[in-house]
């Protein structure tokens, strides 16, 4: 799929797009694609079980504040841009 097939079928399925391709950026702020969240993670340690936990972290913090933001995360922090 293409991103602007992702972001238009997690959209319609009502589900944060969780992603490190950074062009969901610009779909979301340069194109005012439709989305329900996005979540950006900008890890250095890119391994799975670092993204499991990365995740993990964000629901346990953030649940409320995820439905239809976009999100910056690294393994430290978190910070949400505003669309």
């Amino acid at each position: 799929m293409d991103d602007d097939d992702v972001i238009r079928e997690a959209s319609a399925e009502d589900r944060i797009l969780i992603t490190n391709d950074k062009d969901f950026g610009e779909k979301v702020y340069r194109e005012r694609r439709p989305h329900k969240g996005v979540v950006l993670l900008r890890l250095e340690d890119e391994r799975t079980s670092g993204q499991i936990d990365t995740i993990r972290r964000l629901l346990d913090r953030y649940p409320d504040r995820l439905t239809g933001a976009f999100a910056v995360v690294t393994e430290t922090r978190v910070r949400f841009a505003r669309v």
